[in-house]
């Protein structure tokens, strides 16, 4: 049986979550189950200033972590026949006409070399802008409640030179997983949402997920999530909780709970959601960034040992997500802060998490904080 345990149990959890706090975070909720049992702890406030803690098991908007969901949604429907990892995408999707060497693995690795609609960082440090919704500032601001449809996206995206052939590299771009959402629409028949439903929120029992596709609102109760912007030379902070996550779509839309993230995690590695075979693919890395299918399979050190994981951000939100190979041991957590273009919390992020996830797992260098302290990558 599992045993809820108090911040006096695990004082170095409390204690690290405070620091993030104390580092700039607005407010942090963590949720540990391992050998000791089930940990929930949080620190800081619901909203700056405020004096409510964020709440334990609120709704957040989980980013990237949105990723894992929609690997793992594609890689069902090829346990059902209705998708073949090897075959090309332009097969299934062939109204875009793209590079036939573009496989769906290839999608779901990041190795299709297709530009990012939400913004390309180039080795050389030069950035090209994406969509105007992901123009830090206050552009971002103004278009975030503007409804952008997945094929629009896409289309944007392959306007733009490709970063790469097909399957020669490694580069994160949200576009790959619009098009993993667009697969999953054609080949079922059905939305994005209604096969989330079908195949993982509703076996499941993950009440508090969903993908919310073009909806402003996230439920209560929940933190609040800010931006800082500069207006006629002015900082400005607002309220950003309310947004239309169209401009990201599959790539990172949904919202969840650290209870229904450590649910997720460990049924998919605990072998519920996907046969043996599909769920060795899933976690096996490329050689670059050690990237599955959805996951990134990490390393933690000489005393740890190897952790599944997924992070996500968007625009003061942020969810972690990590577990062992056999689902058995978790850590996922929410984070509400004020984000801006600068990304200022980006160091404190790693260095979170990184300590994080020593805790728990043991072990030295680890963490990807694809974009937790971004509003829009």
């Amino acid at each position: 049986m599992s045993t809820t345990l108090t911040d006096q149990d695990r004082p170095e959890l409390q204690k690290t979550i405070e620091e993030m706090v104390d580092s700039g975070f607005t407010g942090v909720t963590l949720r540990v189950h391992d050998e000791q049992g089930e940990w929930i702890g949080s620190a800081g406030a619901a909203e700056p200033g405020g004096t409510a803690k964020p709440p334990t098991n609120g709704h957040v908007r989980i980013g990237s972590n949105t990723k894992t969901f929609t690997a793992t949604l594609v890689l069902q429907l090829v346990a059902e026949g209705k998708i073949e990892l090897d075959t090309p995408a332009d097969h299934y999707l062939p109204e875009f006409g793209l590079d036939r060497r573009i496989t769906v693995r290839m999608l779901l690795q990041h190795t299709s070399g297709v530009f990012n609609h939400t913004g390309e960082y180039y080795d050389d440090g030069t950035y090209a802008p994406g969509i105007p919704a992901t123009t830090a500032g206050q552009e971002w601001v103004d278009n975030r409640f503007h409804t952008y449809q997945p094929e629009e996206l896409v289309r944007l995206a392959l306007s733009k030179p490709a970063r790469f052939e097909p399957g020669t590299d490694w580069s994160y771009a949200n576009t790959n997983y619009v098009l993993a959402r667009l697969l999953i629409e054609k080949v079922t028949g059905r939305t994005y949402a209604e096969e989330m439903q079908r195949l993982i929120l509703r076996p499941l029992g993950l009440s508090g997920t969903m993908a919310p596709t073009t909806q402003t609102e996230i439920p209560e109760p929940h933190a609040h999530a800010y931006y800082r912007y500069e207006e006629d030379g002015e900082q400005k902070t607002i309220d950003v909780t309310r947004q239309n996550p169209s401009w990201i779509s599959s790539g990172g839309d949904m919202i969840s709970t650290t209870q229904d993230l450590h649910t997720f995690i460990s049924a998919l590695l605990g072998g519920k959601l996907l046969p043996p075979p599909l769920l060795a693919e899933m976690c096996t890395p490329e050689p670059k960034v050690g990237y599955g299918l959805g996951v990134f399979v990490q390393n933690t050190g000489e005393n740890g040992g190897t952790v599944i994981t997924h992070n996500g951000g968007m625009a003061g939100h942020g969810a972690l997500m990590y577990s062992t190979p056999d689902g058995s041991k978790t850590l996922t957590a929410s984070l509400n802060y004020v984000d801006d273009a600068a990304l200022s919390l980006g160091e404190a992020f790693q260095k979170a998490t990184q300590r994080l996830v020593n805790e728990v797992f043991g072990g030295g260098q680890t963490g990807s904080a694809d974009e937790t302290a971004e509003p829009a990558q």
